[in-house]
C-alpha cells in the first residue's frame, strides 16, 4: 500500500498484517545474522585495540608511543568515514576473501570496519576513567601489568563496558540497515528496495517497527546488565 492511494492510517495498519509480515520475518533472520556475527567481532577486536590503546598510553602500564600513535591514527582514519563510504570501500575487499560483493557475509566485514575502531574507543574511554588509586595501590603491593590489567582495569570497568557494547551493536544495527541498499539483505534491503522504491509504504512501516523493537531490546538488556553489576557492586 502506498501514501499516494492511502491514508497514513490505512498504510499503517495494513504494516501490521500477515501479508506484509510474511516478507518481513525472513528479513529479520539475515539482519540477526549480520548483526550477531558482526558484534562477536566487534566486540573480540574492539577489546583487544582497546586494551592496546590504554596499555601503550604514556601514562599507559607499558608506554610504547609509536604503536600507540600510529594504532591511534588507524583507528581514527576508519573512524573519519562515514559508513556509506565504508561500504562502499569494502565491497573489493569482500569480493577478493568471500568471492562476491554483495549478501549477509559481504556485509559483514563492512560492519567490523566500521564498527570497530568506533567500540574501541569507547573501550578505550572506558578504561581510562578508572581511579588512578588503585593501578598505584596494585603496583605497591606487586601486582604484575597482566594482573592488574585483567584482575583489574577490566573488572572495574565492567559497566562502562557493557554500556559501551551496548551502543556498538546498536550502531551494528543501523548500518545492516543502511547497508540493505547495497544488496546486503535484511530488514534494510526489504526497506529500500519493496518499501522505498516500489512505494510499499506499509513494508516501509514494518520494517522501522522491527528496528524500533530491536534497539530497545539490546539497550535495556545492556542497561540490566550494567544496572545488576552496578547493584551487585553496592555501587548504587
Amino acid at each position: 500500500m502506498s501514501l499516494y492511494k492511502y491514508s497514513f492510517w490505512d498504510v499503517l495498519l495494513h504494516s501490521f498484517s500477515a501479508e506484509v509480515w510474511a516478507q518481513v520475518v525472513p528479513a529479520i533472520g539475515e539482519t540477526l545474522y549480520m548483526v550477531i556475527v558482526s558484534s562477536v567481532f566487534v566486540l573480540i577486536f574492539g577489546i583487544i585495540l582497546g586494551l592496546v590503546l590504554v596499555v601503550t598510553a604514556d601514562d599507559g602500564l607499558t608506554p610504547c608511543s609509536p604503536i600507540h600513535n600510529v594504532l591511534g591514527v588507524i583507528i581514527n582514519c576508519f573512524r573519519s568515514l562515514p559508513q556509506v563510504i565504508i561500504i562502499i570501500v569494502m565491497l573489493p575487499v569482500a569480493r577478493a576473501l568471500i568471492g562476491k560483493s554483495y549478501g549477509s557475509n559481504a556485509c559483514i566485514l563492512s560492519l567490523i570496519a566500521s564498527c570497530v575502531p568506533f567500540f574501541a574507543r569507547l573501550v578505550e574511554s572506558s578504561l581510562l576513567e578508572l581511579d588512578k588509586g588503585k593501578i598505584e595501590a596494585a603496583k605497591a603491593m606487586g601486582s604484575g601489568n597482566a594482573r592488574i590489567l585483567f584482575r583489574i582495569m577490566v573488572p572495574e570497568s565492567l559497566p562502562s563496558l557493557i554500556r559501551a557494547f551496548t551502543n556498538a551493536v546498536i550502531i551494528v544495527i543501523s548500518m545492516t540497515a543502511l547497508a540493505g541498499s547495497f544488496g546486503a539483505g535484511g530488514i534494510g534491503y526489504i526497506a529500500v528496495t519493496y518499501g522505498y522504491t516500489r512505494y510499499n509504504h506499509d513494508l516501509l512501516f514494518a520494517t522501522i517497527v522491527v528496528l524500533i523493537v530491536m534497539v530497545q531490546l539490546i539497550q535495556m538488556l545492556g542497561n540490566g546488565i550494567s544496572y545488576m553489576i552496578l547493584r551487585k557492586r553496592h555501587l548504587i
